[in-house]
C-alpha cells in the first residue's frame, strides 16, 4: 500500500513537469529564462516553505531538541559524504563534472519533493516536515559555503556570510520567533500568502525540470556512466547510509523513518541552482537532476520499502 502511494505521489509530481516542457518546446519560454525561475524558488518559494514546515508544529522542548538533533544527523551525514566523494574524484577534481558530482551525489530533494511524501506516508506526524524542513537548512549551510566552494573551485565561498546571510537561515529568523511563542498565521491573509508561496515549491520546481528537460539534448544524460553512478551513489548508497546510522540511535521511530525517506529523495535541484548562480558546470547539474528525478520513480518507492 506504501509503495504505491509513493509510487503515485512520485507519479504526480513528475506530471507537473509537463507544462514546462511543453511551454519550452512551443518557444513561449525561452531556455535563458529558466534561472529566472530558478531563482523566484529559491529566493521566495523555499524561504516561505520553512515559514511553512515550522507552522506545522507546536513548540515543545522535546520537539526543538529532537529539531536539533535532527539539523545535526542531516549535517553530518552530507558533510561525511561530500568528504567520502571528494576522496574517490580528488583525481579530477579540476574538471567540473566531476566537481558537480561530488555535491549532486549528497544533495537530495527534502524539499521540494521530500515534503509532499512525507505528508502522504506520515500523514498523522506533522513532525516529519519541519524536519525535512530542517535538513533542509542543514543542506542550504552547507549549499551557500562549502558546496559553492567545491563547485566554483574558489575557497572564497566559505566565509560567515554566506553562513548566515542565505535564504533559508533568514526565512529561519522569522519563523523560529513563531515557533517558540507558538503564533499561528495561517488564520491571516499574510499567512495564507506565505502558505501558498511555500506549498508552491514542488509544482515551481517540476516545471523548471519540464523546462530543462526540454532545452537540453537527451544523450548525454542517457549515457553518461558518470551520470548513473552519482545516481547510484545518492538515491541507493546515501539511504542505505543514512539507515546504517538511524539504526543505532534510540529515538522516536517515525522519526528514524523520516530521516531514512529524506535521504531516499533524488538529487537536488539546488545544485543546478547552484551551478547556475555561480557559472560552472551546469550541463552536468542539469543531466544529474534530470536523470536522478526520473529515476525516483523507481529508486524512492523501493528504497522506501526498507523503512517500512
Amino acid at each position: 500500500m506504501e509503495f504505491m502511494i509513493t509510487v503515485s505521489t512520485v507519479g504526480i509530481m513528475l506530471l507537473y513537469s509537463l507544462p514546462g516542457y511543453a511551454l519550452v518546446k512551443a518557444k513561449k519560454i525561452k531556455p535563458s529564462s529558466i534561472s529566472a525561475f530558478a531563482t523566484v524558488l529559491m529566493y521566495v518559494c523555499q524561504s516561505c516553505l520553512v515559514v511553512y514546515s515550522f507552522q506545522k508544529v507546536t513548540y515543545t522542548r522535546e520537539l526543538f531538541l529532537d529539531m536539533l538533533l535532527f539539523f545535526a544527523m542531516g549535517l553530518l551525514i552530507q558533510s561525511f559524504l561530500i568528504g567520502i566523494y571528494y576522496f574517490i574524484f580528488r583525481k579530477k577534481y579540476q574538471d567540473v563534472k566531476y566537481r558537480i558530482a561530488i555535491i549532486a551525489g549528497a544533495f537530495g530533494n527534502c524539499a521540494f519533493m521530500g515534503v509532499p511524501i512525507l505528508e502522504h506516508l506520515l500523514p498523522d506526524y506533522p513532525q516529519a516536515v519541519v524536519f525535512s524542513a530542517v535538513y533542509s537548512i542543514s543542506m542550504n549551510l552547507i549549499g551557500w559555503t562549502v558546496a559553492s566552494a567545491i563547485i566554483a573551485n574558489d575557497k572564497k565561498y566559505i566565509k560567515v556570510k554566506n553562513f548566515i546571510l542565505n535564504p533559508a537561515v533568514i526565512a529561519l529568523f522569522v519563523a523560529l520567533p513563531l515557533f517558540f511563542k507558538n503564533i499561528y498565521i495561517g488564520d491571516t491573509q499574510f499567512g495564507e500568502a506565505v502558505f501558498l508561496l511555500g506549498r508552491m515549491t514542488t509544482p515551481m520546481c517540476m516545471l523548471i525540470m519540464g523546462m530543462r528537460l526540454a532545452s537540453v539534448s537527451l544523450k548525454p544524460v542517457l549515457t553518461r556512466k558518470l551520470n548513473y553512478l552519482v545516481v547510484f551513489l545518492k538515491q541507493i548508497v546515501m539511504p542505505l547510509v543514512g539507515l546504517a546510522v538511524i539504526s543505532f540511535l534510540p529515538i522516536d521511530p517515525n522519526m528514524k523513518r523520516t530521516f531514512y525517506i529524506i535521504c531516499c529523495c533524488p538529487i537536488a535541484s539546488v545544485v543546478l541552482n547552484f551551478s547556475e548562480m555561480l557559472g560552472e558546470g551546469q550541463e552536468m547539474a542539469a543531466n544529474l537532476v534530470l536523470l536522478g528525478t526520473f529515476s525516483s520513480i523507481l529508486t524512492l518507492p523501493l528504497m522506501s520499502l526498507l523503512s517500512t
